[in-house]
């Protein structure tokens, strides 16, 4: 069946733009190469709970129309405001606080929003899509056609130029479980500043409302850069600056390494998307700042733009 668009990436900006769109009164498949929706909103079930490997949280600022889907997230359970504080590590250990806007999580991981967003849209999973161009998938008639996957990913399907060529950055999330909390109550999150191996600590309990004993610590580019090709060798350095940084004295009882090639884009477009006739692309490189809302902002102005064409 031949629909008005096909949406490739089933992350949330391509499940942002694919529910515009059919809420329009259009029709729209999304194909993803993964076995569940998601991308970067990633939740995996390590031990019997949820933790997230992808985005770390997500803020709503004065995204009104995001506003308004997470107040409705909210409503139902499916997220809720986390924290406004975090701190700030330097080399020896030393804490400050760092205010800021408010963080949500959600209790059953971010891939629970993804599907959320994903009920009722036609979704193929597990389709590795090879070759794109205007208004064609692999060789077949699929309407306009959004690709709603990184750059360098997106520049492997096409030879047409789309977005502006800018690096993406990688990261290797690593999740660190102890048998009891061995930091601070208080401490809901770490930027560690000026650390060769770990950029950001997320208290994986305190953000799912658990409790459980669980840190995920997200390297730098330059140590995910070397561990590409071995995620599992990160795990080891990143313990020991964990541990130095938090001043842990236990090594965890159990560790998982998540290798993310394309994390994040280096530098932002500053506009919402790109569109060209029969092949256009959204994401959250598509804004002023990498972040869960510009992903959505993007693909949402993305569809609302396609179907009123």
């Amino acid at each position: 069946m031949t629909v008005d668009v096909t949406v490739v990436g089933g992350g949330i900006s391509g499940l942002a733009c694919a529910r515009a769109i059919q809420d329009a009164g259009k029709t729209v498949r999304v194909l993803d190469r993964g076995r569940r929706v998601g991308g970067r909103l990633s939740s995996r079930t390590i031990e019997g709970r949820p933790v997230d490997l992808g985005a770390s949280y997500f803020v709503v600022g004065e995204a009104e129309r995001f506003g308004h889907l997470v107040a409705d997230w909210e409503e139902r359970d499916l997220a809720r405001p986390w924290t406004d504080t975090f701190v700030v590590v330097d080399a020896e250990g030393n804490q400050a606080p760092k205010p800021g806007p408010m963080r949500w999580a959600a209790p059953l991981g971010l891939r629970s929003l993804a599907l959320d967003l994903a009920a009722g849209l036609d979704v193929v999973s597990e389709r590795a899509v090879e070759r794109v161009a205007p208004y064609v998938v692999d060789g077949e008639s699929a309407g306009d056609v959004v690709l709603a996957i990184p750059e360098p990913q997106a520049a492997r399907l096409t030879a047409l130029p789309i977005g502006d060529g800018s690096a993406w950055e990688p990261v290797i999330a690593v999740v660190l479980r102890w048998d009891e909390r061995q930091w601070p109550a208080d401490l809901h999150g770490a930027f560690a500043d000026g650390d060769a191996d770990v950029s950001f600590v997320a208290d994986d309990g305190d953000r799912r409302g658990d409790g459980a004993p669980v840190l995920v610590v997200h390297t730098t580019a330059d140590r995910a850069r070397k561990h590409l090709d071995d995620p599992d060798g990160a795990i080891a350095p990143v313990v020991a600056a964990t541990r130095r940084l938090l001043q842990i004295d236990l090594d965890p009882a159990s560790t998982f390494a998540h290798r993310w090639t394309f994390a994040r884009p280096a530098a932002t477009t500053g506009r919402p998307f790109f569109r060209s006739p029969g092949l256009s692309a959204c994401g959250d490189a598509w804004g002023d700042s990498s972040a869960v809302r510009t992903a959505w902002t993007s693909g949402d102005a993305l569809g609302r733009a396609l179907a009123a064409s």
